[in-house]
């Protein structure tokens, strides 16, 4: 008579015990303190924030809403590259079974993981970066074509969602705190080529400045780390030719 094989209870401990562990680096102010997080299928970066805030360490501060890529508002510094946390796995980031998190850069910490992003929505301001309709607007709503020319290069520029990845890639805002940095410019080139808007001639001054488009040094650092895939330094190469032909209009205007 053949034996019955029994197989051996396997426990939540034990389970526990045999899974793999994340080691997860967190900037703290000045200093890194270190997590252990166990790792899990499908798992991302957001999740282990959230699991270390929930059950190791309730005063760790950081930003989130939507969990679903829709928001921006959880972006983090990861493994040194400027990511939305909720749609980065952590396979995907992770070297090894190590994370090092860190706010992004290139704006004030406000605590932990959490950063101001007044300076950044500043600059927005700064570029004119709002839609003016003039004086007088029309008092019904203006056609526009979606094949207009001025349309298509709107299109390639207007799905930005403010969430300030490009904004802590972008190495000119580093050396120079005053420029108004890819997303700003990104906003401005959509109303550039927005048919209805009144206030392109503000608009291009203000973008022309020392601390605007040309100050770009197009190193596609906004480009490569977009999450939504959009291309800014497109869209400031497209402010210059347009504040280069402004500029000559007030010459022929002189003239």
């Amino acid at each position: 008579m053949t034996a019955q094989v029994i197989p051996e209870t396997v426990t939540p401990e034990a389970v526990q015990g045999a899974a793999r562990m994340l080691e997860v680096r967190v900037r703290r102010g000045e200093v890194f303190q270190t997590f252990a997080v166990a790792r899990r299928p499908n798992q991302t970066v957001l999740d282990v924030v959230t699991e270390i805030q929930r059950e190791q360490d309730p005063t760790l501060a950081y930003r989130f809403a939507c969990r679903v890529g829709m928001c921006g508002s959880c972006g983090m510094t990861v493994n040194g590259r400027p990511r939305w946390t909720c749609r980065t796995r952590v396979a995907e980031a992770a070297t090894g079974d190590a994370l090092v998190l860190e706010p992004l850069r290139n704006l004030p910490v406000v605590k932990d993981l959490a950063v101001d992003m007044e300076p950044f929505f500043e600059k927005w301001r700064r570029a004119h970066g709002y839609f003016e309709p003039g004086e007088a607007p029309p008092e019904d709503f203006a056609p526009v074509r979606p094949d207009e020319p001025e349309r298509r290069k709107a299109d390639a520029g207007i799905e930005c969602i403010n969430c300030g990845v490009c904004y802590a890639a972008c190495d000119v805002v580093a050396w120079n705190p005053d420029y108004l940095g890819p997303a700003a410019l990104n906003r401005a080139w959509t109303l550039v080529n927005d048919v209805r808007d009144r206030g392109q001639e503000a608009r291009l001054a203000a973008v022309a400045g020392d601390a605007g488009c040309h100050s770009c040094h197009s190193h596609m650092s906004c480009t490569e780390h977009c999450p939504k895939a959009l291309s800014p330094t497109f869209a400031i190469a497209g402010l210059k030719r347009e504040t280069g032909r402004a500029a000559l209009r007030r010459l022929w205007r002189k003239a």
